[in-house]
């Protein structure tokens, strides 16, 4: 199994990198559209290939992951994230879902800001060296 999620996240990887180059060479500028069109192209694909290959047994668990785990994986992460809030929004959980979303936000881009500050850091004390 571990073998099928590599190889699909390989490919999704290359897909993204592609994709977005191609994006912001299409429209080129400071806002990240390449990063966008492939978070909503990931999340699309990811809501097709889970709907249709948990309703059908012409998908084997293998593919499956492959396809999710792997492709969109690698992909985009977004795409997890946005098929989770989907979950949640069509269970009615509207108090998990906004602290779902909250978090995720404040956190991944404190997360951002706290590993830039440390890669900061690290250099100053490389260049102290």
């Amino acid at each position: 199994m571990i073998y099928w999620i590599a190889f699909g996240s390989a490919l999704g990887g290359a897909a993204r990198y592609t994709l977005g180059g191609i994006v912001h060479r299409w429209a080129p500028g400071e806002f990240p559209l390449g990063t966008l069109a492939v978070n909503v192209i990931g999340s699309l694909l990811l809501g097709f290939i889970i709907r249709y290959a948990l309703e059908t047994p012409a998908v084997s668990a293998e593919i499956r992951a492959f396809l999710t785990i792997g492709f969109c994986g690698g992909f985009t992460t977004f795409s997890a994230f946005s098929y989770e809030n989907a979950m949640l929004l069509q269970r009615g959980e509207w108090s998990r879902l906004a602290l779902y979303v909250g978090l995720s936000l404040v956190l991944t881009v404190t997360g951002v800001l706290a590993g830039a500050a440390l890669a900061g850091q690290a250099l100053t004390l490389r260049r102290a060296v």
